[in-house]
């Protein structure tokens, strides 16, 4: 019986995300930077206080999914519309260790085809408020393989 209780303890530690009432929660205000060149932003690039050149503010919850971003940046950018364009997101945070940033890969995207990746939420990956965004933004005809995450549907 002792083992019984101890693992319904676990799975209450473990409680599944909760939704967020958007109507009710005040967004974040999210910074991202976006490059069409398929590689994210150096670390040193946001280091001083200073941010690259290509920021898109965009206010969103943490349950906003990586497919949700994509369709926000694809509004403000056209050419990231393409079918086969591939979106790379990663999570650039301080680095508590050292003066500086660290980058975490988070997740890929594709305009459309659907993917593992599109329903991960920033706060499944222990996305913080106050976290960059880097979005690596790579054009069809110069898309990295799909290293068999994504599978067109």
């Amino acid at each position: 019986m002792a083992v019984e209780s101890r693992v319904t303890q676990e799975e209450i530690k473990k409680e599944p995300e909760k939704p967020v009432d958007r109507e009710k929660t005040c967004p974040l205000l999210l910074r991202v930077f976006t490059t069409n060149n398929g590689r994210h932003h150096r670390t040193d690039e946001f280091a001083r206080g200073n941010v690259p050149s290509s920021e898109l503010q965009i206010y969103t919850w943490m349950d906003a999914t990586l497919k949700e971003l994509t369709s926000l940046v694809k509004e403000v950018y056209p050419e990231a519309r393409k079918k086969g364009t591939h979106f790379g997101f990663a999570i650039v945070y301080p680095d508590p260790k050292r003066q500086g940033y660290r980058v975490k890969d988070i997740g890929n995207t594709v305009s459309g085809r659907k993917g593992a990746d599109d329903s991960m939420t920033l706060q499944s990956q222990r996305f913080q408020i106050g976290d960059y965004l880097d979005i690596a933004i790579t054009p069809p005809n110069r898309a990295p393989p799909l290293m068999g995450r994504m599978r067109p549907y």
